[in-house]
């Protein structure tokens, strides 16, 4: 039996080549060798935003990128938060024996609570146990997470063993988190910053035309260039290669490599490069957005029916976990 995996992604705007090369293409390899189910966490944006525009629309833009993907509802279903309303009624059990200290000392809830100090919402302080309920409704056993979530994926495991103990039943199974960092590639941003992102306004996005793509990297952040031979490549530069390794040919690599070491590279060449070999990695995926976006009955049809699979997991916990706790009329 394949161990079950979770993970969700909140809806808060269009998916780039970070979470392409970094979450994603793991999404790709794990729906073959584990029993997968994503989510849109679109109750997770309430937290920040009360009132999201467009809410639904974001997450039908989630859904559309994940199948150009590559995403295989057959193989790891798809579902929207909000669709599996079992997910609240866990989240009510998991508040009554969670902590107010433990939740107020978490670094999100202190990062979030200052970046927005007048939306400090029991939302934001409760976020771990949502969070929580989503893994465990339906007992997964491993979790994709990055490092800023590893603190909650702890909450959750303290919730899990907190409601095995406090009735006596292994009901939970304990999530681990499985490292994106094993698998994922760190995609740098194009303002000469380590990581692309959207808060950081340096992104690609999948869905970005030919032309938007051409004018983000010729901005890209460079310097002066090398002067001396076979010298160590600054961050800056360092970047550009990491796109080229990543989209570009080896020979492309190659030759711009050795015009780095021998102090004859121009960047603007470069950048030329470098856009055209990033538009056409990026067209199928595009394409295949635009395809998707453009048959609503058929994403309808792939939320509903990942919704009908989530619920029929979820609803299977909440009957063991009531009649665990005695709600079992």
């Amino acid at each position: 039996m394949k161990e079950k995996v979770i993970s969700g992604i909140r809806p808060t705007g269009h998916l780039h080549l970070g979470n392409y090369f970094g979450a994603i293409r793991s999404f790709l390899e794990m729906q073959n060798n584990y029993d997968c189910m994503f989510f849109i966490a679109d109750w997770h944006s309430f937290t920040t935003h009360p009132k999201p525009e467009a809410i639904r629309q974001s997450a039908y833009t989630i859904l559309t990128e994940y199948l150009a993907c590559g995403i295989d509802p057959e193989k790891a279903p798809i579902y929207i938060q909000s669709d599996v309303k079992e997910v609240l009624e866990l989240y009510l059990y998991l508040n009554m024996n969670a902590y107010l200290g433990e939740l107020e000392r978490t670094t999100t809830f202190k990062e979030k609570a200052r970046k927005q100090p007048d939306n400090v919402n029991a939302g934001l302080l409760t976020y771990p146990t949502l969070m929580a309920s989503d893994i465990l409704i339906h007992r997964a056993h491993k979790v994709p997470v990055g490092k800023d979530q590893e603190q909650n994926m702890e909450m959750a495991r303290k919730f899990a063993r907190r409601f095995n103990h406090m009735y006596g039943e292994e009901v939970f199974p304990i999530p681990q988190s499985f490292s994106l960092a094993d698998t994922a590639i760190k995609i740098p941003g194009l303002d000469g910053s380590g990581k692309m992102g959207k808060s950081e306004g340096n992104c690609i996005y999948l869905m970005d035309e030919e032309k938007v793509i051409r004018k983000k990297v010729m901005k890209a952040v460079t310097d002066a260039g090398p002067t001396e031979p076979n010298s160590a490549r600054p961050e800056v530069i360092e970047n550009l290669f990491t796109f080229l390794d990543i989209v570009s040919s080896k020979e492309t690599y190659d030759y711009f490599d050795e015009k780095w070491n021998d102090c004859s590279i121009r960047y603007g060449d470069l950048k030329k490069q470098l856009a055209e070999d990033i538009v056409a990695y990026t067209n199928p995926i595009r394409e295949r957005i635009a395809m998707y976006a453009s048959d609503r009955a058929l994403l309808d049809r792939i939320a509903a029916e990942g919704a009908e699979k989530a619920r029929a997991s979820a609803a299977e916990t909440l009957r063991i976990v009531r009649e665990t706790i005695g709600f079992d009329r």
